[in-house]
Order: structure tokens, then sequence, then C-alpha cells
């Protein structure tokens, strides 16, 4: 029987910038973003990819970083909650601005996530529907708010936000090229 590397290289775009690093084969993406890269934004909760506390975007499509390992993510492209800014330094992103204003949170276990979430569905349909949110937001559980609130900030963050990015903290080269 081979005996398997104890560590491998991986390396990543995490939130805008390359990070490089020595990993477990059985390393949780979770457990390196958690561990590794400080980034605790991503919560850990069921653990069984079924509460979407831990979800991110990678390579733009939203998933459940406990259901992946980090191997499977080298050479992407990864967003956390972390990776999400407002247009001035220190200004919150205005999908986060808008659950702030609506109540869309109240522990805010799983406010990383439905954040994550309400960003990967916005950037797909700037301007939902009320049953585009409930399937963009269908992977996220909340057990404090009963969902108002987080409905009416998905739909403030679109009236404010409307997809205006594509991917982490860059603006798209579709915006770039329309302001020219």
């Amino acid at each position: 029987m081979k005996n398997l590397p104890l560590e491998q290289e991986w390396s990543a775009v995490v939130n805008g910038h390359s990070r490089q690093l020595s990993v477990a084969p059985g390393t949780r993406l979770v457990d390196m973003l958690r561990n590794e890269l400080q980034l605790t934004g991503t919560k850990v909760s069921c653990e069984v990819g079924r509460c979407g506390a831990c979800m991110i975007l990678l390579n733009g499509e939203p998933v459940n970083a406990c259901l992946i390992m980090a191997y499977q993510c080298d050479g992407c492209e990864i967003t956390t909650i972390e990776g999400l800014d407002g247009e001035q330094e220190g200004e919150l992103h205005p999908i986060q601005q808008a659950f702030v204003e609506e109540g869309g949170f109240q522990c805010g276990y799983c406010t990383p996530g439905m954040i994550i979430s309400t960003k990967a569905l916005l950037d797909e349909c700037p301007s939902p529907t009320q049953e585009q949110i409930e399937n963009g937001l269908c992977g996220n559980l909340c057990r404090c708010t009963g969902y108002g609130g987080i409905i009416r900030a998905v739909n403030k963050a679109s009236e404010r936000y409307g997809g205006k990015e594509k991917s982490g903290t860059a603006a798209t080269e579709t915006a770039i090229e329309s302001a020219n």
C-alpha cells in the first residue's frame, strides 16, 4: 500500500488575495478557512450541508464549505464574508448594510451564510421575485428571525446592489466598460 503524503501544497485566490498553504489531504475547506486563514466569519454548525452557516462562493457559486475538501479548491477563487466590502474603506457591503437596516439577523450566526447566498442570488438575478429569493436562500436556515427581516433585506439589497459586482470585491469588467 502506497503511503499518502502528510501534507499537500494548496493555492487559491481567497478574498482577492493569492494564498498558498500546506494542508493535510483530509482537511475540509471550512476548517482550513477558519483555522489556517483565520477567516472565522465562515461558521461551523450542522457540518452536513443542511444549514448554510458555512456558505462561501467558490468560483462565484455558493457552496457549503463543510462539504468540500480543501484539495478540491486548489486553484479556485474563494470568497468568504470577510471578502465583501463597501465602496469606501470601512464601509459595509450594500447587502450587509441592508441586513442591518432591515433586521435580517438576531443572533447573527446564520447571517454570513445568508449574505453570501444573497450575493450569489443578486449576481445571477439582480431583481429577484419572491420565489427566486426563497429558492436562493433555500440552503440557509435561521432559527431566530422568522425570515421576514431577511426577505426585506434581500429586497432592499436588490434595490441598492442589483448585481453590480460579480465576484469577490472587484468590480466587473462590464461595470468598468460602462463607466468609460
